[in-house]
């Protein structure tokens, strides 16, 4: 159904690996980065989106400070998991998190504050059920 890509903005694809349905990770003789397929780019976050840029069909994140952003929101979606081979998945995802408080400040800061919405929600929707 996707089509792994074969250029990317940092040259030819050597490798490619599939994290989930359009969503590559691709690498080239001197860099590579994570490519997002149009149509998939759909289910991130606004915050996610403004991370990455366009090019050829894909919204395209960089391997050294923006593909944590993708891998944290396909972590938040459930759309991915932390390969087996990662032994310390605590560890993975507190690095993945690092980054993003360091490169993405303002990224990490909507998708917190989309999460703190998200539980007062959840905290009101009882209170609400009650009201009834």
């Amino acid at each position: 159904m996707y089509q792994e890509p074969e250029k990317s903005p940092w040259g030819k694809v050597q490798t490619c690996d599939l994290l989930c349905p359009g969503v590559f990770l691709v690498s080239t003789a001197s860099h590579g980065g994570t490519m997002v397929s149009k149509e998939v780019a759909a289910f991130l976050s606004p915050a996610a989106k403004r991370c990455g840029f366009q090019r050829g069909g894909y919204l395209c994140f960089e391997e050294d400070t923006q593909e944590e952003v993708v891998l944290r929101e396909l972590l938040d979606k459930k759309l991915w998991k932390i390969p087996k081979r990662i032994k310390d998945k605590a560890a993975f995802e507190e690095n993945i998190n690092r980054s993003i408080k360091r490169y993405n400040p303002e990224y990490w800061r909507a998708r917190q504050s989309g999460l703190e919405a998200a539980q007062a929600a959840r905290r009101e929707a009882p209170a609400r059920q009650a009201e009834r």
